[in-house]
């Protein structure tokens, strides 16, 4: 392998990744004209242009997209393979950051209890949470986030999984709420329905439920959280959704105590909500990343028994 230059690879993933000379020179610390140079060797090396000008930017090639992921994976794992061996995992010296994305039902619910152990087992451990409009595998694959929580939702079939909790959907309304003198599916549909979603899916399992009777209901307002949700609920007849956890954060418990919201069984019957933890598998062997995982289903586990 005397003609293989590894450092080639680590230049070429960051290239496909940011499809820019001056945002790769960026990430790695040359100069444009650097980088510029070391994508003329990644032509010579692999007989491609792999990124050609399309007005003003650059656009991979047909056969810089069929290998960008295998070149994500072999950058990767031969920086893994190449770090110092470890003999003994200390987490009590682990200086690292973890980013999670996450949606804020959940860092309500497990933020304070997660500060607190790492506190507790390694004080030099930082915990980056970061929103989560979609449920795109991208992240993960190219190492921006370290972990996901939330229901499985990509045909990725690489990414690793394990089941945190089980949970559910609830109704919430204001206190006093006419509803809640007659609970039946017609009357929940008849009135007006605030939803919670960060893209264009406005209906749901609940709607699927009521179509089998027959039923549907209006939604008349799309907000991006559950808090945007209660405050709607809180000045108007208006009905939400959220998930039972949130009945054990202080998400929900904040807001019911100062504005007078109620939650509700559904009148219909939907489906069990799994949510999972969900990580790339090149970080299934990582002993901080393994630490991660099993605080936080350590922490899960004891929040829902």
């Amino acid at each position: 392998m005397k003609n293989v230059d590894l450092n080639l690879l680590t230049a070429l993933d960051v290239l496909l990744a940011e499809c820019s000379v001056t945002k790769a020179a960026c990430r790695l610390g040359l100069s444009p004209s650097a980088m510029s140079r070391t994508l003329s060797r990644l032509r010579i090396s692999t007989g491609d242009q792999l990124l050609v000008l399309a007005g003003r930017t650059l656009v991979p090639t047909p056969y810089a997209e069929q290998i960008r992921e295998r070149v994500h994976d072999a950058s990767q794992n031969a920086r893994a393979v190449l770090q110092p061996a470890t003999s003994s995992f200390d987490v009590s010296k682990l200086e690292r950051t973890f980013t999670i994305r996450a949606n804020d039902s959940f860092v309500e619910l497990i933020g304070a209890p997660l500060m607190a152990a790492i506190t507790q087992t390694a004080p030099r451990v930082r915990i980056r949470f970061v929103s989560k409009p979609d449920k795109d595998a991208r992240p993960l694959r190219e190492g921006m986030i370290d972990l996901e929580v939330g229901v499985l939702g990509t045909a990725a079939p690489e990414l690793k999984t394990r089941v945190l909790f089980r949970d559910r959907f609830v109704g919430i309304c204001r206190v006093e709420h006419p509803l809640l003198n007659k609970m039946t599916a017609k009357r929940y549909a008849s009135y007006q329905h605030v939803v919670v979603s960060r893209k264009r899916q406005y209906s749901g399992p609940v709607d699927d439920a009521l179509g089998q009777s027959g039923l549907s209901r209006t939604i008349v307002m799309v907000v991006p959280t559950y808090a945007n949700a209660m405050q709607i609920v809180r000045y108007s007849d208006l009905l939400g959704l959220v998930p039972h956890s949130c009945l054990d954060s202080d998400l929900i418990g904040r807001h019911s105590r100062s504005a007078g919201i109620q939650h509700f069984e559904l009148p219909v019957q939907t489906p069990e909500i799994k949510v999972s933890a969900i990580w790339h598998p090149r970080l299934h062997a990582d002993p901080a990343h393994r630490w991660l995982r099993d605080t936080i289903f350590t922490i899960c586990k004891d929040a829902s028994s």
